[in-house]
């Protein structure tokens, strides 16, 4: 199904109203009728497709005792068996690949820095749905035809850059491909060329403001009225202070390459209360990471997605360890939300019988005007007892007194608000490396007698 919106394209609305009635794609128009029924063709079309072939799909389902025809309700499809990263990379290079290699368009992967990379492929009906449901999520975000798109995202083997750039132009937008680096040249690139929308991983846009601010720029004078930020957790509090330094409207979007890459959800403009699954593409379910039972909408837990249109590699039940809930849909009613990812199981530290979060520590940094919200959790170990150490930049204008206040600071509040006492350690500014826009929150080097 096209999600090209039907009719002329309209003018820019104002932000935070509605998008008009003629850039609805006729997926939006989907009545919840229409849409469970859809799903259910495509839900059994697709593990048709994957247990005819892949392997490792038939190899599962006959293990499990299950087969294609056996998913006769939406509901069956808790039968069927997950698949996990792990499956990807014991099947590399392209073992899940369910098309042949000649009809494979384009392939991506991760950056394979913890083992192998995962590798995904597509055919051309797949990237004209990747471009689709990125353009989908660009008009919900407040893009509209005509507004630059400025895009900081990294381009080649990772999806950020070229999925959102492929969206940005279904969308009828104007593509500035900066993607990542070069940070004085990417401001000076947003001041010239005037773009309406940014999209950028959430710590890149703070480094970008960052260098805005070094240059003695107020970033509420450009022309940016939108930034739609993905590819790493970010929280509300980090949501206030991007809008209060920028002026525009930040709005999460969310993906995953194994499922799409960018645009398999994104948060409306208008709302801003979570992210609206693009269902008509990608079945969610919400189990508990523990017993792997399928939770009811509302309960928070693992969000598993199922593709349903793609052809080149399908996935069944994947397990994406973001920790999530699935609520009602608003903005668009007729898909499911799920609420902000501010947390992943395999990003849960226990530390000294405490589960701490890398967001919880974020929340603490951001109400401490001295330090940037560019931190680093280092964990080491001192004799039997695991340690961990907040690595934090801080701003260009604190002084050695301002840091050690804000060390201090920061130390008390992780203890009263966490449970658990870290050391701090408060750096220069643009100390931590980034990577692909993003700083590694966290370095275990508990293993390595760290």
């Amino acid at each position: 199904m096209s999600s090209r919106p039907s009719g002329p394209a309209a003018a820019p609305a104002r932000l935070g109203e509605p998008l008009p009635a003629e850039l609805l794609d006729a997926g939006e128009r989907m009545t919840g009728e229409e849409l469970r029924a859809h799903q259910l063709k495509h839900l059994r079309a697709t593990l048709r497709h994957a247990y005819d072939h892949v392997e490792l799909y038939r190899r599962k389902f006959d293990a499990a005792g299950v087969g294609p025809g056996d998913c006769r309700t939406l509901a069956d499809l808790a039968r069927f068996p997950f698949t996990t990263k792990a499956d990807l990379r014991d099947t590399y290079p392209f073992g899940m690949f369910a098309v042949p290699m000649a009809d494979v368009r384009r392939i991506h992967a991760s950056s394979g820095t913890t083992g192998r990379p995962t590798v995904v492929g597509y055919t051309e009906h797949d990237l004209s749905v990747w471009a689709d449901v990125v353009a989908r999520s660009i008009r919900a975000a407040g893009g509209r035809p005509g507004h630059k798109v400025h895009i900081a995202y990294g381009y080649g083997l990772f999806t950020g850059g070229l999925g959102a750039h492929a969206g940005a132009e279904r969308a009828g937008c104007t593509v500035i491909p900066a993607s990542g680096g070069m940070t004085a040249r990417q401001v000076q690139l947003i001041r010239d060329f005037g773009p309406e929308v940014v999209m950028v991983t959430p710590s890149y846009l703070l480094t970008l403001l960052d260098e805005f601010e070094k240059q003695g720029v107020d970033p509420r004078t450009t022309a940016l009225q939108v930034g739609i930020l993905g590819a790493e957790p970010w929280t509300e509090e980090m949501r206030r202070g991007i809008e209060e330094r920028t002026g525009i409207h930040a709005v999460d979007i969310y993906g995953l390459s194994e499922v799409m890459g960018p645009g398999v959800a994104q948060e409306c403009v208008e709302t801003k209360d979570g992210l609206h699954i693009w269902e008509d593409h990608f079945y969610p379910e919400v189990v508990d990471p523990l017993t792997d039972e399928v939770l009811p909408d509302g309960d928070r837990g693992e969000i598993v997605f199922t593709s349903l249109t793609k052809e080149a590699l399908p996935v069944i039940r994947y397990r994406t360890r973001d920790l999530t809930r699935l609520l009602p849909g608003t903005a668009r009613p007729v898909f499911r939300r799920m609420e902000k990812v501010t947390g992943r199981s395999d990003d849960l530290i226990i530390l000294r019988g405490v589960n701490v979060f890398p967001t919880q520590i974020e929340e603490i940094l951001l109400r401490v005007p001295a330090v940037a919200p560019h931190f680093q959790l280092r964990l080491t170990r001192r004799g039997r007892l695991d340690h961990m150490t907040v690595r934090v930049e801080a701003r260009p204008d604190a002084g050695p007194e301002q840091r050690a206040a804000a060390a201090a600071e920061i130390v008390g509040a992780v203890k009263d608000g966490v449970g658990v006492t870290v050391e701090v350690e408060v750096l220069d500014p643009y100390t931590l490396e980034r990577s692909v826009g993003k700083i590694k929150r966290i370095a275990d080097l508990r293993e390595q007698g760290g």
